[in-house]
């Protein structure tokens, strides 16, 4: 339970009832983090168009392997269990479940695993990145307007989980997680 009260998803009306009507035809159910934010439903339409802002130009395989690794910098069980999931129907179960558990040993590319590797350390050491760390992406064919994408999918990451860490935001588990990928996803961040 948040520190927030929120709207029962039967009770919700206007701009909230259409956030939730969204999670419940894309996704089956409203999540509490939806609910949380859907408090202010103008910055929640602005998060989404800025993710759609974001994500589009990365394609959604990078975007949610980005989205993976930012979560496991910024210790984010909310994300990696809602991104995790949504991943399910990009990647099979048992290499998602690799990923979630070590993505440098997951039998992904050089280029995937750099931009995972990039988008963690923006979650735990931003302030120390140099113009090493976009080399490093660059050496394995990303170019500038990509290395910009990563990070702002990194950094929106962190802004999301923080808002709703602070909050007080209940841990949803996905219905549908195998226990196998549900543990790989909660494993110690």
């Amino acid at each position: 339970m948040s520190i927030i009260q929120t709207t029962e998803p039967g009770e919700a009306t206007g701009d909230v009832a259409e956030i939730y009507a969204d999670d419940e035809r894309t996704i089956g159910y409203v999540p509490e983090h939806t609910r949380v934010m859907a408090v202010n439903p103008e910055a929640y339409r602005a998060w989404e168009q800025l993710i759609r802002a974001i994500a589009s130009p990365l394609g959604l395989r990078r975007y949610e392997l980005v989205t993976l690794a930012a979560a496991q910098g910024g210790h984010s069980a909310h994300c990696r269990l809602a991104h995790g999931n949504r991943m399910r129907t990009l990647i099979d179960e048992e290499q998602l479940e690799a990923i979630a558990r070590d993505y440098r040993h997951a039998d992904l590319s050089a280029a995937e695993v750099a931009m995972m590797e990039h988008a963690e350390r923006i979650s735990t050491d931003a302030p120390d990145m140099t113009e090493a760390d976009a080399q490093r992406l660059r050496e394995v064919g990303f170019t500038d307007r990509e290395i910009v994408d990563i990070t702002l999918a990194a950094a929106a990451r962190n802004y999301f989980s923080r808002a709703i860490q602070a909050l007080g935001v209940a841990v949803d588990v996905p219905p549908g997680l195998s226990d196998r990928l549900r543990g790989a996803l909660l494993a110690p961040l």
